[in-house]
């Protein structure tokens, strides 16, 4: 892990109550969450319908620079 996913990490958000793809209902929380360098990928998998997806999140370059040294 280098610097800049910890201070990703650090932020304490983590997507709640996201929409299922295939069925629509609220998924409470990802199964598993995985950073790498420029992007966030989240499993979800649905208990309504049992549908699983992932999402990614990419963040720019200028988000990954630290804002103090």
């Amino acid at each position: 892990m280098n610097r800049q996913d910890s201070v990703r990490q650090d932020t304490g958000y983590m997507p709640r109550e996201n929409p299922c793809a295939q069925c629509g209902k609220p998924i409470a929380r990802p199964d598993w969450v995985e950073h790498s360098e420029g992007r966030t990928s989240y499993l979800w998998n649905c208990r309504a319908c049992n549908y699983r997806f992932e999402a990614v999140a990419i963040y720019d370059h200028t988000q990954l620079t630290p804002l103090a040294a």
